[in-house]
């Protein structure tokens, strides 16, 4: 198929009289990398919450593979192949590292095996022990997840938007919190990932930004302030002074 695997157009929505998205437009192309940077408070998050199906757009439109999905609830967009994680960790912590892959995996299972015990899901089985040694945590996997670093939260967290085999992965400042060791990996991780999957990210470090990236977004105030290559951002005047905080 031609065209971009995910496109926005004019989405906005306001809260009170703050105008948290405004008329915001962009494609995300298949088996490439788009990143979402700006300020705190630029409208990042509630950009994903919009085309994640966890809030409702006042305005505007969002297309996967060409087909309207605007609006959807979270299930419907997960059907539709828009997987997402979260800025905050957001696991069964109690359980253990498997349990939660097997439970997103489970999506995987034909419909008509819902009634049989965990033990028949072969697909969802299979997935899991998949995601486990591909994300370093065959080891782990028995443990519950409130065991893992913070870094094997996080990419657990990005495993599990994975366990569906989604078309479009939203991931939501990945590194946050992390170490350099744990940044670059899961930097390494995320570049790898493309060759399966759309990527749309939000990220705060810039340099990961500008070695990641295949196209980069600018927000600002809720606006699109800018977009291009990761080097015409850099170089892009406007960006600079609401970024960086200099011209």
């Amino acid at each position: 198929m031609t065209g971009p695997m995910l496109e926005v157009r004019d989405l906005s929505i306001s809260f009170g009289g703050l105008r948290a998205v405004d008329h915001v437009s962009l494609a995300a192309e298949r088996n490439r990398i788009t990143t979402i940077i700006g300020p705190n408070g630029a409208g990042k998050s509630t950009l994903f919450n919009l085309v994640s199906g966890a809030l409702r757009p006042q305005a505007g439109a969002v297309f996967v593979e060409g087909i309207e999905y605007t609006g959807s609830p979270p299930y419907r967009m997960l059907a539709a192949g828009v997987a997402r994680s979260f800025q905050i960790t957001n696991l069964l912590f109690e359980l253990p590292v498997a349990e939660n892959l097997r439970l997103a995996a489970q999506v995987l299972e034909p419909a008509r095996k819902s009634w049989l015990p965990i033990s028949a899901s072969r697909h969802a089985r299979a997935r899991v022990a998949e995601l486990l040694e591909r994300f370093g945590l065959a080891d782990k996997a028995g443990l519950a997840v409130a065991q893992l670093s913070h870094g094997e939260q996080r990419r657990l967290e990005v495993a599990v938007a994975l366990a569906g085999r989604p078309k479009v992965l939203l991931l939501d400042e990945p590194t946050q919190g992390m170490s350099h060791g744990d940044t670059e990996d899961t930097a390494a991780l995320i570049k790898s990932l493309a060759t399966e999957v759309t990527v749309l990210l939000i990220e705060h470090d810039i340099g990961l930004v500008m070695n990641l990236s295949d196209h980069v977004i600018v927000l600002h105030q809720g606006k699109k302030l800018f977009q291009g290559t990761p080097a015409a951002v850099r170089a892009n005047p406007a960006v600079q002074t609401a970024y960086f905080g200099h011209a």
